[in-house]
Parts: C-alpha cells; structure tokens; sequence
C-alpha cells in the first residue's frame, strides 16, 4: 500500500470539513458528552473556519491518499499560525487524523514523518502538538517517535473543560 500526499488549497474546503468533523468524531465521541461534541462541531466546524485555515499562508494542509483515495490529513503550522507561542523555530502539528477503515496500515506513521521532515527541511529546532490527556493511544504512539511532554494547555470541548498534554520532539 502507497501513501501520498497532496497539499490542499480552498478548493478542498468542503472535502477537508467533512473529513475534519468525521475524523474527530471517531476518536473522541464514545469518551465524551454528545451535548459537548455538537457544540464544539456547531462552532468549529464551519466552512468558514475551514477556509481561514486553508487560506492561511503560515499553515499547510496535506491529505493522505492510498490508491487515490482520502485515507487522512495533517495540519502543520509556521510562525504566527501556531496556536501556542513557540516561536519561528518550531513547527507545530495541530492535527494527524487517519480515517478507520485506514488505522493499523502505517498512515499515521507515514503522515509523522512527512512533518518531521518538512520540520527538519525548514530548520526547525523542535517540533510540537497538543493532545488530549485521555488519549492513550495517541500519546503512545507521540511517545514511540520520540516526543515528550512539556507543559499544558485548557481545550474546550463545548461546556466542558479538558486539559491537551503539549509533547515536543528537539530536532536540533
């Protein structure tokens, strides 16, 4: 199995909404209130907010394709884009989803490297990402590449506040 990846403009705007509101509700709607899910999509999930972050020049947006087809994406930001103030020498990775039917076949791991490399081709220091504590299995897999944590920060999940565990790897 062959993974690519395309980097996505506003054209993609409606694909990447569809996949960002599946993808996150895959892997958080059986650990959470269904009333907080709704309102976090209801706010978050809007084509305009999907085009504001395609249209951002310090952000890149790629799918994953395996034999042509959407498998998953990756959010990597730059400079001002990122959302917690690491500087000009990290490259933040706000988000690696992979669909289901896709897990277990090294998409993920293909999507990691992809923005360890492009961290490490722009002469980034270090590379970093949120992650919801509760997320076993994505801090394990965070941890087995080599990140570890270095601080916190509040998410809101609707009504509810949760705590993202920030985890950095040092390039450099």
């Amino acid at each position: 199995m062959a993974v690519t990846l395309k980097r996505i403009g506003i054209e993609s705007a409606e694909i990447l909404l569809k996949l960002r509101h599946k993808t996150f509700f895959d892997a958080f709607a059986a650990q959470n209130d269904p009333a907080h899910m709704e309102a976090f999509a209801k706010k978050n999930f809007t084509i305009e907010n999907t085009i504001k972050e395609l249209d951002n020049p310090d952000s890149e947006i790629y799918f994953a394709l395996v034999d042509n087809e959407v498998a998953g994406y990756l959010k990597l930001n730059f400079n001002t884009a990122q959302t917690e103030p690491e500087g000009s020498d990290a490259l933040e990775l706000e988000r690696i989803y992979v669909l289901e039917p896709f897990q277990g076949q090294k998409v993920g791991k293909y999507l990691m490297e992809y923005a360890i490399d492009k961290a490490m081709e722009t002469n980034k220091t270090h590379i970093w990402l949120g992650v919801w504590e509760h997320n076993v299995k994505a801090l394990a897999f965070y941890r087995s590449k080599g990140f570890e944590v270095f601080g916190s920060h509040p998410f809101k999940l609707g009504a509810e506040n949760q705590v993202d565990l920030l985890m950095k790897k040092k390039l450099l």
